[in-house]
């Protein structure tokens, strides 16, 4: 009764993909794809960036916020 553990495909960063230098707060839609329906930044593990795109583009979500440009949160 061991539990198979399964193994999806490795998921690849959009940005690197896009050959993306520097993620912009002002693209929301780029940015809103990584907000969850409650407003959350997904995760790296969920999103599949890479450790030097998911620092930028959570600098970049906190940014839009800061200048209204995505909620803090949804009701």
């Amino acid at each position: 009764m061991r539990r198979e553990k399964r193994k999806g495909k490795k998921k690849v960063c959009a940005f690197c993909v896009d050959k993306v230098e520097y993620i912009d707060y002002k693209q929301n839609e780029r940015l809103r794809r990584f907000l969850t329906e409650r407003g959350k930044i997904l995760p790296r593990r969920i999103s599949g960036n890479c450790a030097k795109h998911q620092r930028q583009l959570t600098t970049a979500i906190k940014r839009a916020r800061q200048m209204a440009l995505l909620p803090y949160t949804s009701e």
